[in-house]
């Protein structure tokens, strides 16, 4: 199923659908403020694991996951350093994702995360409104392996067809490119997995000196 967002009746339908099938361990597709996302139950193994297979990804690339608030990444990460705050309070929302440690306490499984999550809180009304509604969302970008990102619902549709039960169509995406990711699992160390919007010039200026910046690889 199909919703227009610029439709408001269709897109109050569309967000309870959307809820009844996150709720049921099924897939949705919806924008975000970068590509298109691929997002399932973070708390239900079986619909990540859907969700990796229909991307034809292996349980070695565990998705991100979106989040509605900071309360949120205090909920599901263990002693998150002082630096992602501060980091998160200047680009979220946004396009920047940390990988921090993960509570142990916490019943899920995303993959081999190595005991790490990455979390970011997007920019984009209909992602939030639906974030806020279903809790934390398990997001991966709306593509195939190997495939370009789908930048709009037509493309996100086309790679996965049925195996995805709702797609919100949020129009264009406001950019081609990715999330910036970040890795504070290394106390003292801000490592950039991944430039994507945001440069490596902005997270500095943010990080100063309480923290070395450092390109993996």
């Amino acid at each position: 199923m199909r919703f227009n967002a610029a439709v408001t009746t269709e897109l109050l339908e569309g967000m309870r659908q959307a809820k009844q099938t996150i709720g049921r361990a099924g897939l949705v597709v919806l924008p975000t403020d970068t590509v298109y996302g691929i997002g399932a139950d973070a708390f239900s193994a079986f619909a990540v694991n859907k969700l990796l297979e229909t991307k034809g990804r292996g349980r070695q690339s565990p998705p991100p996951v979106l989040i509605p608030s900071l309360d949120t990444l205090r909920a599901l990460t263990d002693n998150p350093p002082a630096i992602a705050f501060k980091l998160a309070e200047k680009f979220w929302p946004g396009a920047l994702t940390l990988i921090l440690r993960s509570q142990a306490s916490l019943s899920w499984d995303l993959g081999e995360t190595k005991g790490t999550v990455a979390l970011r809180i997007p920019d984009n009304d209909i992602a939030l409104a639906l974030l806020k509604e279903v809790g934390p969302l398990a997001v991966s970008s709306a593509n195939l392996t190997g495939e370009p990102a789908a930048e709009n619902v037509d493309a996100a549709e086309g790679y996965f067809g049925d195996k995805v039960s709702v797609y919100l169509d949020g129009g264009q995406s406001p950019s081609a490119k990715p999330s910036t990711i970040l890795d504070l699992t290394d106390p003292g160390f801000v490592k950039v997995v991944r430039v994507g919007k945001l440069s490596v010039a902005q997270i500095k200026k943010v990080v100063g000196s309480e923290a070395e910046v450092v390109t993996a690889g």
